[in-house]
């Protein structure tokens, strides 16, 4: 039996459409896969559990700065100031690694093209203590968290 020729021009059409879709798809994991990847090593253990600035200054943009409201103005909180305060803190002498463990909850991480957004909760000895919004761009070296808001919860 022959097939129509507009029949057999729309199957492959939708075979198209069906490998495109599952390579964006594929494309789409990936990067929420190395997305979460770098906030798990540069930013969850590099700023939090490891206190590890050199992990941190690897996947932070050096444009990065946390972003808060101030009254009506907007404070800045630069990367390389923030690196050098965790390096300070794990050099302390009284800084204990054993109860300096925090917990992270992926809440959401969101990938459009060379932009991510994600939305992360952190804990401490089981209390919840921040909610992070993270914005990330893909350079050509990859991806880069470039900006923070958050929320503090008081407890």
């Amino acid at each position: 039996m022959k097939l129509p020729k507009h029949l057999i021009i729309g199957l492959l059409a939708i075979g198209m459409t069906s490998a495109a879709f599952t390579t964006q798809f594929t494309a789409e994991k990936a990067d929420k896969e190395a997305v979460k990847e770098l906030i798990l090593t540069s930013y969850v253990h590099g700023a939090f559990n490891e206190l590890n600035p050199e992990a941190m200054l690897s996947g932070f943009h050096p444009d990065f700065a946390i972003y808060s409201a101030k009254g009506e103005e907007i404070s800045k909180y630069p990367i390389a100031t923030w690196a050098a305060g965790v390096k300070k803190r794990k050099s302390d002498a009284e800084f204990d690694p054993s109860k300096n463990v925090w917990e992270a909850n992926f809440v959401s991480i969101d990938v459009t093209g060379g932009s991510a957004a994600v939305k992360i909760e952190l804990s401490h000895d089981g209390e919840h203590v921040y909610t992070d919004y993270l914005s990330l761009l893909k350079f050509e070296s990859g991806w880069k968290i470039v900006a923070k808001v958050y929320h503090k919860h008081e407890h």
